[in-house]
């Protein structure tokens, strides 16, 4: 499995290989361009018998693509999970399959509300090449994987497997007077500039985790490791993410385990993961956002419903889902008799 250490690609691909070796698969993580922080090895040590291989360590000779296909020579998988879909187009030997995280064209699309320019065309070749090399391609939401169809076209394989969270990570404590939100500030897509203009009229804080610029009406927290977020998230009483652009939703997922009311931004990949377990505004209307946040915390019962709405969709996105859902992708693209997600690992509980 190919993962990059940063952003949610790394959450997601910890937690789905902590499942997978949960039931008795084994797992190669190659990682590629970052090198690890301390804090990430501490969690691959964390998932027993899970190997590593980042390409920080691969001979200067070597370019990133020749050190994955020489990998897999030498471990000789039964399968190729890809995390970055522009690796599809390589040779490889066993079966792959590529996991749409984002794509830059729908980010676009998203975001500017505008076809992508011209210097997106390069991209969108490789993006095509990966995508329609790989044996099969996943989304994690209908939404992103319809979008990613009008850019690239029809995938002959393709499934939708949302991502997941363990829960108990994310309990809920105490809850405060605040509102929680988490991003970078220049991240257009998670548009932290609405939040950013509201701010200042609302009777309670808005905390973000996530560094900002010095005179910002927002309460920056900083960077904040995996743990303390989830601390910050079991104490405050709303998360909003005003986002134009999201293919899932990772942090939503987490802050809903932790019993957090949710306002999102009213796009069709969170009303697809939330459906009538969230409050959606347009990413535009900062008025509307103003009224949700003022409404949710001026409704102590109210807010505590739709909470607990929240955490109840949650807790429907498991690791044991998702991850059933990825071993049935891997069957059907094994040609191999002997694959170590056949029965034993399919019914393991």
């Amino acid at each position: 499995m190919t993962a990059s250490p940063l952003g949610g690609v790394w959450t997601y691909a910890l937690e789905l290989s902590r499942a997978l070796v949960e039931r008795g698969v084994r797992v190669e993580l190659a990682t590629l361009g970052a090198p690890l922080s301390v804090a990430q090895w501490m969690e691959v040590r964390e998932v027993p018998g899970l190997g590593l291989h980042e390409s920080q360590d691969r001979a200067e000779s070597l370019d990133e693509e020749t050190w994955l296909l020489d990998l897999e020579a030498r471990l000789s998988p039964d399968i190729v999970h890809l995390n970055d879909h522009t690796l599809g187009a390589l040779a490889w030997r066993a079966p792959s399959l590529a996991v749409l995280h984002t794509c830059p064209l729908v980010w676009w699309e998203g975001v500017k509300g505008s076809r992508a320019p011209e210097r997106y065309t390069r991209y969108q070749h490789e993006a095509a090449r990966g995508l329609r090399g790989a044996d099969c391609v996943v989304a994690p939401t209908t939404a992103m994987l319809a979008a990613a169809e009008r850019w690239h076209g029809h995938f002959a394989s393709a499934r939708v497997i949302p991502h997941a969270r363990r829960a108990e990570c994310f309990l809920p404590d105490a809850k405060e007077s605040f509102v929680l939100a988490a991003g970078r500030e220049w991240d257009e897509a998670g548009n932290l500039a609405v939040l950013e203009a509201i701010a200042p009229g609302l009777p309670f804080p808005v905390r973000v985790a996530g560094e900002l610029s010095r005179g910002s009406a927002l309460n920056a927290l900083g960077t904040l490791r995996p743990w303390e977020l989830a601390a910050w998230m079991a104490r405050a009483a709303v998360y909003a993410m005003p986002a134009r652009y999201e293919p899932f939703g990772l942090s939503a997922l987490e802050a809903a385990l932790a019993g957090c009311a949710l306002v999102l931004g009213d796009i069709p990949s969170l009303r697809e993961v939330w459906g009538d377990a969230a409050l959606f505004v347009h990413p535009d209307d900062a008025e509307g956002l103003a009224r949700a946040l003022r409404w949710l915390m001026d409704h102590p019962a109210e807010r505590e419903c739709r909470a607990g709405r929240a955490r109840a969709r949650a807790l429907s996105f498991t690791p044991r889902r998702m991850v059933d859902a990825y071993l049935d992708a891997y069957t059907a693209l094994s040609v191999r008799p002997h694959a170590t997600w056949t029965a034993e690992a399919l019914h393991a509980p």
